[in-house]
C-alpha cells in the first residue's frame, strides 16, 4: 500500500489527507498544534465554550470546500447561513444583491444601493463593465486602486476598499487587482448562488477540522498532533519524515515551516517560500446582553481610530446571544500598537451600536495571509520527486482564503498519486 506523509492539518492538509485516504493511500498526518484546523479552528474559551481563531466566511463560488465538508460529513446547508451578497451599513447604506443570477442581480443591487447618488452607481457599473469586457483581467503590475481608478470616491470607500481588505487582507493601494479580478469573476460569472455569502452557524472547527478527523480515522489514517516534524530526508524511492519510510510527502504546514523543512532539499523553493511577507488580522470579541447588531454581517467604516471593516453577530447566527466579532484586517498599524489598544478602540468604534458593549477577548494573527501584493510571486506546488506543498500561499488564482487553501490540497494529494502511479507503471515504485 501506498504511504503518503502529510505534514500539516490546516485545511489544506486536511483536503489533501482526505482525498490521498479516499484513493486507497495509508496516510500518516503530522500537526505541530495540539489540534487540527490550522489558522481556520476553535480555541478554547476562559468563559467556557469556544471561540474561533478569526471570523472566517465562505461565499457560494467555494465549491471545493462545501464539497470536502459535505464528503466528510458535514452538511453545509446545516453549518453555514446562506444568503444573498449583503454589504450593508448600520444606517441600511450599501450594497444588497437580490436572489438570481449573479450579473442581472449585482445591476439591481447597484441600481438600488442606498445611500449612493447616480454619478456614484454609474461609476461602478460603467468600471465593472470594463472588467468583464477586458475578461476580468489586468496587467500583473495593477495595484486595486489603479483597477479602481474611474470609480467615484465613496463607491471606493464604501465597497471597493472593504471587499479587497476582506478577500486580500492587503490595502488596495498595494493588493493585486489581477487577484481581485479573479474573486469578482468567479462570484458574478460562477452561476446563480455563487455570489452567496455563507456565515458559519457553529465554530470552525465543526465546519471541517472535526469531522474531517473523525472520517480520516475511520479510513484507517493515523493523526499525529502535538507532532512537529524534525526533517525530511529523500531516500531512492521516496521521503523519510523523521526516520520513517513514506512513498511520497505532502508539505502542508505554514510556509515558514515548510521553508524550513525544505532548506536542505530544495533550496530554491525554501527560498521562495520563505521570502513571503504578511498581513495580519485581529478580531476582537464583544460581549452586549440583550443587543444585536442590524444584521448578522455589518459593513464598517473604518478610519484613523476606527480599526474594524466588518461586524458579525454570533446571536444571529446561532451562536451566544450578545456576542459579535469585529474584524480588524490589514491590521499591521494596530499589530504595532498593541491588542490593548486595539480592542478600546473597536470598543469605542462599536458604542454607537452597542452600548456598554464590553470587551470578551482579542485574537491577533500575525501570519494571517501573505501579502497580496501585484506581480508576488508564490512557491510552486511541486518542491521536488514526490514531495508536494499544499497551502493557500502556492501559486495559485486566489488569495488566501479557504478555498485556495482546499484547492492546493486536493491538487497536491491528485499530483501526489499521478507521481506515483507513474512510477508504479514504469516498475520502478
Amino acid at each position: 500500500m501506498t504511504r503518503v506523509a502529510v505534514i500539516g492539518a490546516g485545511w489544506a492538509g486536511l483536503a489533501a489527507a482526505v482525498r490521498l485516504a479516499a484513493a486507497g493511500a495509508a496516510v500518516t498526518v503530522y500537526e505541530m498544534a495540539p489540534r487540527l484546523g490550522g489558522r481556520a479552528r476553535s480555541l478554547a474559551d476562559d468563559a467556557g465554550g469556544r471561540l474561533d481563531n478569526g471570523q472566517h466566511i465562505l461565499i457560494g463560488a467555494y465549491s471545493r470546500t462545501l464539497a470536502l465538508m459535505q464528503d466528510v460529513g458535514a452538511d453545509p446547508a446545516r453549518l453555514l447561513a446562506r444568503g444573498p451578497l449583503v454589504l450593508r451599513r448600520a444606517d441600511g447604506g450599501g450594497l444588497a444583491l437580490p436572489p438570481g443570477s449573479p450579473v442581472p442581480a449585482f445591476v439591481r443591487a447597484v441600481a438600488g444601493a442606498r445611500g449612493w447618488s447616480w454619478p456614484d452607481k454609474l461609476s461602478l457599473l460603467k468600471t465593472a463593465t470594463g472588467w468583464a469586457a477586458r475578461g476580468f483581467r489586468c496587467a500583473p503590475e495593477t495595484t486595486v486602486a489603479a483597477l479602481c481608478s474611474g470609480l467615484s470616491p465613496r463607491v471606493r470607500a464604501e465597497l471597493i476598499d472593504p471587499l479587497c481588505v476582506a478577500a486580500l487582507n492587503t490595502p488596495a493601494d498595494e493588493a493585486s487587482g489581477a487577484v481581485m479580478l479573479r474573486v469578482l469573476r468567479d462570484a458574478l460569472f460562477g452561476g446563480a448562488g455563487a455570489a452567496d455569502l455563507l456565515l458559519p452557524r457553529r465554530p470552525l472547527s465543526e465546519l471541517l477540522p472535526e469531522p474531517a478527523s473523525a472520517w480520516l480515522q475511520a479510513h484507517g489514517a493515523e493523526l499525529r498532533c502535538a507532532s512537529r516534524v524534525g526533517a525530511i530526508a529523500p531516500t531512492e524511492r521516496g521521503w523519510q519524515v523523521d526516520g520513517e519510510r513514506y512513498d511520497a510527502v505532502v508539505l502542508a504546514a505554514t510556509a515558514v515551516e515548510s521553508a524550513r523543512l525544505s532548506s536542505a532539499v530544495a533550496p530554491d523553493w525554501s527560498a521562495a517560500a520563505a521570502a513571503l511577507r504578511y498581513e495580519p488580522i485581529v478580531t476582537v470579541y464583544l460581549d452586549a446582553p440583550g443587543q444585536s447588531l442590524p444584521s448578522a454581517m455589518t459593513t464598517l467604516r473604518e478610519g484613523p481610530e476606527a480599526p474594524a471593516q466588518f461586524a458579525f453577530d454570533h446571536g444571529r447566527l446561532g451562536g451566544t446571544p450578545g456576542r459579535s466579532a469585529w474584524v480588524v484586517s490589514g491590521a499591521r498599524p494596530w499589530i504595532e500598537r498593541g491588542l490593548d489598544a486595539c480592542g478600546a478602540a473597536v470598543l469605542a468604534q462599536a458604542s454607537p451600536l452597542l452600548p456598554g458593549a464590553r470587551l470578551h477577548r482579542s485574537v491577533a494573527d500575525k501570519r494571517a495571509t501573505f501579502r497580496c501584493t501585484p506581480g508576488l510571486r508564490r512557491p510552486p506546488a511541486r518542491v521536488a520527486a514526490r514531495l508536494w506543498a499544499a497551502g493557500d500561499y502556492v501559486e495559485g488564482p486566489y488569495p488566501a482564503t479557504l478555498e485556495g487553501a482546499v484547492r492546493a490540497g486536493e491538487a497536491a494529494a491528485a499530483q501526489t498519486l499521478a507521481e506515483i502511479g507513474a512510477a508504479q507503471r514504469r516498475g520502478r515504485a
